[in-house]
Formats: structure tokens, sequence, C-alpha cells
């Protein structure tokens, strides 16, 4: 995938890991087992989960007042769907990439939400484990100080 080129790419350019505080993400997603089962792995590998929501609305409030690294989000939402959280955020806060996780990994899906302007988008049931990588690859400072209008989808 693109995102694990620009990685690769990217690696050289870091600092110590030592010198760099813990990326911080928010999770959205309407299961409290994924939203459970992706913290453990993100904590693992050294990430703070900086919140958690499974509706838009409070997915919405959390991650404007949170400000993450990067967002992990469903494609559904309880009372809602992630298209409204991506949108709504990507108003406010551009810089934000967002990684989208989900069991509906249809191409459809996939396209849209990369036209909306998700970074990545990864299918739960066969892709889960690529999720730490792809999360620390976005939220490298090379990623987080560029406007959003100068990332394309093919940048990751």
């Amino acid at each position: 995938m693109a995102w694990q080129r620009r990685l690769r790419d990217s690696r050289g350019m870091q600092d110590s890991a030592s010198s760099n505080p813990p990326t911080r993400v928010f999770l959205a997603d309407d299961s409290a087992l994924s939203r459970r089962r992706v913290a453990e792995m993100l904590s693992a590998q050294g990430m703070v989960v900086a919140g958690q929501a499974d509706t838009p609305e409070s997915a919405i409030a959390g991650i404007v007042a949170s400000s993450p690294d990067v967002v992990v989000l469903d494609v559904r939402l309880g009372k809602g769907t992630g298209m409204q959280v991506l949108r709504a955020v990507l108003k406010e806060a551009p810089h934000i990439p967002f990684v989208i996780l989900s069991s509906d990994a249809e191409p459809a899906y996939r396209a849209r939400y990369l036209t909306e302007g998700a970074a990545c988008f990864l299918d739960k049931h066969t892709e889960f484990y690529q999720l730490g990588e792809a999360v620390a690859g976005l939220a490298q400072p090379r990623f987080a100080a560029q406007p959003a209008s100068s990332l394309s989808i093919s940048s990751f």
C-alpha cells in the first residue's frame, strides 16, 4: 500500500522514538469490543488512546476537543455513520488524519471514504494487524505539519 511505502520513506527522517511524545489516537466505533481490541493493540505499541466514542455526535465533540494525532473510525456508528464524523471533523480540523477500520470494506465504501478525505481504509477482518503501522505512519511530524490541502489520497 502507498501508506506503507511512505512510512518506510519517512523512517529515515525521524528522530529517535524517545524524543517524540506517544501518538494520541481517538477511536470511534459502535462496538465496545472492537474499541477495546484496537485500544489494546495500539497501547501495546506505545500509543495512547485520547478518547473513544460510539455515536457521530460524541465522536465529533471528542475529536475536536482532544485534537488527536490520528482518528480510527468505523463506517457504522450508533445513530449514524462514520461519514458524518469524517466530514464534520475535516471541516473543523483538516490536519487530523483518519484511518477507516471497518467490516464494511467493499470497494464502494473504500472509494467513498478515501475520496472524502480519509487517509487510509483497512478491513477489520483481513487488515486489522496493519492498523498500528498505518497509525504510526500517519502520525509522523512531517504529515501533521502539512496543510490537508497539500495531501492527496495517493500520499498515503
